[in-house]
C-alpha cells in the first residue's frame, strides 16, 4: 500500500496481513477471499492477476473471472495446492520442470512458462529515480550495500536458523567504509536496527531505483535478489530453505552468488558499464492476456 501512495496509484484495500500463525493466516485468507468474491462480482473483471497469491485465484473462480498465477518458487506448497488447482493459467519462469509442479495440479495447457526472470520484463520500462540516493542521505563515493532479512514470517521459511546473513550484516555495519541500507521485513526487525550504523528508510521506497545505486546487495528473499540480476547488481542470497530452480540457474550461470559466510560478499563498487538484460515486457503481457480470450 505504501508503493502504491508512494506512486499515486489508484487502489482498494481489500484484508490485511494474517500474521505469523497457521491459524491466523488461514483466517484471513478466508476474509479475504469472501470479500474478493464480493468486490469482483460487483465490479465484473474481465481479468485477474496475481503473482503467490492463495486469496486471488479461489476468489475469481468463484466470481467467474478469468485468473491468472504467477510465481517463480516452486517450494511454496500450502501456497501452490491452492492457486494452481484453481487459476485459469498458470506463468512459471521456463527455469522450472514442468514434472515439478504436476503435484500441484498444474499442467498444460493451463501452464504456460516465460524464458528469463519477471523481473527483465518488468523493469524494462521502469523510470528508475536516482533520486534515492539524497532521499537516503547516501554518499555518492561510498561503497553501497542493500540488505532484505530473511522472510520470518513466511511458512516456507519458519523454523529455519540464517546465521549468516546477521554476520554478514554486522560485517558491514562494522565496516566505516560502507554504506548499508537495510530493508527490515517486520516492526521487530526495524527496532533490533535503531542505535546502528544501518540506514533504514523511514517510508516506503522505490526498490529497484535503490538496488540501481547499490553496489551489492543481500537479500534472503527472492524478489530483490532478481531485480539486481536484472539490473546487473551483485546479488548474494543467504537463503535457508530449499533453493527453487530459478535461483539455481542463476547460481550456475555466475549471475547470482551463494553466500555460505559473511567473508564472501565483495565489498567493491560494481562495473556500472554493462547494459542490464532486459526482455520485452509484451511477451509476458500478451501470456497473461491468453486466460481472458
Amino acid at each position: 500500500m505504501g508503493l502504491l501512495d508512494r506512486f499515486g496509484i489508484a487502489h482498494t484495500v481489500v484484508g490485511a496481513h494474517g500474521g505469523a500463525g497457521v491459524r491466523d493466516k488461514a483466517r484471513a485468507m478466508a476474509e479475504r477471499t469472501a470479500t474478493l468474491v464480493r468486490f469482483a462480482r460487483r465490479e465484473r473483471f474481465d481479468l485477474a492477476v496475481a503473482h503467490g497469491s492463495t486469496d486471488q485465484p479461489v476468489a475469481a473462480r468463484l466470481a467467474d473471472t478469468p485468473q491468472v498465477t504467477m510465481f517463480d518458487y516452486e517450494y511454496a506448497a500450502a501456497m501452490h495446492h491452492t492457486n494452481g488447482r484453481f487459476a485459469r493459467r498458470v506463468l512459471v519462469p521456463a527455469a522450472i520442470p514442468e514434472w515439478s509442479l504436476w503435484r500441484y495440479g498444474i499442467r498444460s495447457p493451463k501452464l504456460l512458462r516465460y524464458a528469463g526472470l519477471k523481473e527483465e520484463y518488468y523493469l524494462a520500462d521502469h523510470a528508475l529515480d536516482p533520486g534515492v540516493r539524497a532521499e537516503l542521505g547516501l554518499d555518492d563515493d561510498t561503497v553501497t550495500a542493500v540488505l532484505r532479512p530473511p522472510p520470518e514470517v513466511t511458512l516456507y521459511h519458519r523454523g529455519l536458523s540464517n546465521d549468516v546473513f546477521a554476520a554478514t550484516l554486522s560485517r558491514l555495519l562494522d565496516d566505516s567504509e560502507v554504506q548499508t541500507v537495510v530493508l527490515p521485513r517486520t516492526e521487530d526487525q526495524r527496532r533490533q536496527l535503531r542505535g546502528t550504523r544501518a540506514i533504514v528508510p523511514e517510508r516506503p521506497i522505490d526498490g529497484p531505483s535503490l538496488v540501481a545505486e547499490a553496489d551489492l546487495v543481500v537479500s534472503a528473499g527472492g524478489t530483490m535478489n532478481r531485480e539486481a540480476v536484472a539490473l546487473g547488481v551483485p546479488a548474494y542470497t543467504p537463503f535457508a530453505g530449499t533453493m527453487g530452480a530459478v535461483d539455481r540457474r542463476l547460481i550456475a550461470e555466475g549471475r547470482l552468488r551463494r553466500l555460505d559466510a559473511a567473508g564472501d560478499v565483495a565489498v567493491v563498487p560494481r562495473d556500472r558499464t554493462a547494459p542490464p538484460p532486459f526482455r520485452d515486457p509484451d511477451v509476458l503481457l500478451d501470456l497473461m492476456l491468453e486466460a481472458a480470450r
